[in-house]
């Protein structure tokens, strides 16, 4: 394959919501451009895409597939991304490397949740966008109305570029905006399409649509908009550098009409793709930071500098390998060469060096700034890295992880399969780092946490066909933390051991009283020295280990102030030991005649769900003993704020889909501590003393 230079690149990434045809585009584009010699479907489980076995086996993208093709002497590198919001990450990070975000809309449903949640990304990081109205060939399609719903919900700058000559079943032709042409597709299998004048009946609608689109473009820049009151119209030269310079600086969003089962309308995308969508240098300089500083640079998108790349995202098959797949962001990257990871300071050796369609591997030599590709089994470099030449020190800007919505714990099936667990669900963290696993001392339990049900029930399988390990995901514990209402003004234990020999003595008297907000406070308020200096610390030790065994739930005690004011100690037998048990026990007194109470982690809900499920989803946060706070409005969409514990949330993504007919997403993060309720507080305490018996 030949070398590309930056300005003869094109990254772009495919979102939408899932079914919307992204894999099936990316499908049908491989196969006009000669990547392939058929075209794969995705009932059939033979897409380039899909490869992954979970992907065969349930018929949608679960990971983001790097792909490319060469078209018009441009270099297209695709990136096909799941449309679940179990993936969000795979989607982030292709968005965070590409140069024009692509999303897929059904021309029947119109725009769904999907699409504009990762559309706000798209907003958020001002990426140039386009916009492609697929299954035109559906009966109930309806192009205008959702190039509307295209204007309303996603950008007011959608601009048609190419529309359906007819729709339904008979699609097979498109009028492309730009070259004042029509286009005939002819079967499934055809690569090219016909070109003809546009046919009468819709040539007004063309000089509509174009006279739109010119407007449009004269509105992104001053000069042109002298320009074309000047002469009425912009054509030429600019036209062109309008066009293009109206969709970098998101001014302008094209949209297309398209079937991807047909074909129809993708070569009239490539060829605007490469002769109109941004190249990496047109999108400027990136940002970055010298390593380990903060200060923050930008690197500029030119092959002849200092190589650096960041590693977007990791990939484990079995048949495939490790592989780490990148965007190099300046100078070039050849086989061969050694770099730095700045994010650990370690030397990589840069091995064979490819470009990838799916799980199919083509060597290339040489990767320049801009260009996507992959490198095998790196030693130290995860995810999310950055590797650079010695001379040119940086971390570039990483992708953005979103807060998990959902949590388990992993609970073997066997014993001793502790590290093949481990092991195996690191390797489900690099593939998604959006997937988090750690151990919770507190809970004595390994929390697996990340955007959804299917997400970590494949982690789950994952171990189960790669590590022949079965695991089962339960519901956590919860972190509940103990504390007290009331004081106790003299809480006494004495401590006393004869067995022969040398005894154990040790006798305090404590007063506990609630500390609200401000944690644990020992007060040593001994006179006269009837507890001794050098047996203080060890009642201050008692009381730290008593209150993270907890009394009521094992759970954490907190916000206590404690103050030691009287005891008696034994010349010979009192020590450290004797101490600190006597202040745990005293502890333990007054703590259960002081009110105890059980406080719970409470969590601040952002709900968004169309209207019309509004009601349902109130009402399930009022069952789940949850606060609403308020509500705005976004579009179609309700945003809700609420307070819920997290004992509520156990699978609550999954709940709110199943609500709002999948259309329902929510975010989630902790507030504070709030007391249970005095039922719920027994059962609680019921459960744990009962586990406990069991043990």
């Amino acid at each position: 394959m030949k070398e590309y230079s930056a300005d003869s690149i094109r990254n772009i990434a495919l979102i939408g919501h899932g079914g919307a045809g992204k894999t099936s585009i990316v499908e049908n584009a491989l196969y006009k451009a000669g990547e392939v010699n058929r075209i794969g479907k995705i009932e059939e489980g033979n897409t380039v895409s899909d490869f992954n076995k979970n992907e065969i086996e349930k018929q949608i993208s679960i990971s983001s597939a790097a792909l490319h093709l060469e078209w018009k002497n441009s270099k297209i590198n695709l990136l096909d991304t799941p449309g679940y919001s179990d993936f969000i990450g795979q989607v982030y990070s292709s968005l965070h490397v590409c140069d024009t975000a692509v999303a897929v809309v059904k021309s029947a449903e119109g725009v769904e949740v999907g699409t504009e949640s990762t559309w706000e990304y798209v907003k958020k990081h001002n990426i140039p966008a386009a916009v492609i109205i697929n299954k035109v060939d559906n009966e109930h399609s309806t192009f205008n109305e959702t190039v509307e719903l295209v204007k309303a919900r996603l950008s007011k700058d959608a601009t048609v570029i190419a529309f359906p000559v007819s729709e339904g079943p008979n699609f097979n032709s498109v009028v492309d905006i730009v070259k004042m042409k029509q286009y005939e597709y002819g079967a499934e299998a055809s690569k090219d399409a016909k070109e003809t004048d546009i046919a009468d009946d819709f040539k007004s609608d063309a000089e509509s649509m174009r006279e739109q689109l010119i407007e449009k473009i004269a509105e992104s820049s001053e000069e042109l908009m002298d320009k074309f009151f000047e002469e009425g119209t912009l054509e030429g030269d600019d036209l062109r550098n309008g066009l293009k310079e109206a969709i970098v600086n998101g001014s302008l969003v094209p949209v297309f009409a398209m079937s991807s089962a047909k074909g129809a309308g993708i070569n009239n995308f490539l060829d605007f793709v490469a002769e109109y969508c941004p190249s990496p240098k047109d999108r400027g300089d990136a940002k970055a930071k010298i390593a380990g500083k903060e200060e923050e640079i930008e690197i500029k998108i030119d092959e002849t500098g200092e190589p650096a790349l960041l590693v977007f995202k990791s990939l484990s098959e079995p048949h495939v390998g490790e592989l780490s797949i990148f965007k190099v962001y300046s100078g070039s990257v050849s086989a061969g060469m050694d770099l730095m990871n700045t994010g650990n300071d370690k030397s990589e050796r840069v091995g064979q060096l490819f470009v990838l369609n799916g799980k199919n591997r083509k060597d290339v030599s040489k990767l320049n700034a801009g260009d996507i590709g992959a490198v095998v089994k790196l030693k130290d470099t995860h995810t999310g890295n950055t590797l650079c030449s010695k001379n040119f020190s940086v971390e570039i800007d990483s992708f953005e992880i979103p807060d998990p919505v959902i949590r388990g714990a992993i609970k073997p099936r066997a014993k001793g399969d502790e590290d093949k667990i481990s092991s195996g669900l690191h390797v489900a963290h690099e593939e998604d780092p959006t997937l988090n696993v750690r151990f919770d001392p507190e809970l004595s339990q390994t929390i697996i946490s990340g955007q959804g049900e299917l997400q970590l029930d494949l982690a789950v399988k994952l171990l189960k066909d790669r590590y022949n390990v079965e695991v089962d995901i339960v519901e956590p514990k919860i972190p509940y933390r103990e504390t007290i209402k009331g004081a106790c003004e003299d809480a006494e234990y004495k401590h006393k051991k004869q067995s022969g020999g040398r005894g154990q003595y040790g006798h305090v008297h404590l007063k506990l009283e609630p500390n609200r907000d401000k944690g644990f406070e020992f007060v040593d308020a001994i006179v006269g020295g009837v507890v001794p200096g050098r047996f203080i610390p060890a009642v201050e030790k008692g009381l730290n280990e008593i209150l993270a065994k907890g009394i009521l739930t094992g759970s954490k005690v907190i916000d206590v102030k404690v103050t030691l004011f009287d005891g008696t100690f034994h010349a010979v037998d009192s020590d450290e030991v004797s101490f600190k048990l006597a202040a745990s026990q005293a502890f333990k007194r007054g703590f259960l005649a002081a009110k105890p109470m059980l406080l719970e982690p409470i969590y601040d809900m952002t709900i968004k769900v169309p209207e019309e499920f509004m009601g349902d989803v109130m009402g399930d946060i009022s069952s789940r003993r949850g606060k609403i706070l308020g509500m705005d409005s976004e579009g179609p969409f309700q945003i809700i704020k609420a307070r819920v514990p997290l004992a509520q949330l156990y699978k609550y993504s999954t709940h709110l889909r199943s609500l709002t007919s999948g259309r329902g997403v929510h975010s989630r993060a902790f507030s504070s501590y709030e007391e249970v309720p005095k039922d719920i507080e027994a059962k609680v305490i019921e459960d744990y003393n009962k586990a406990k018996e069991e043990e």
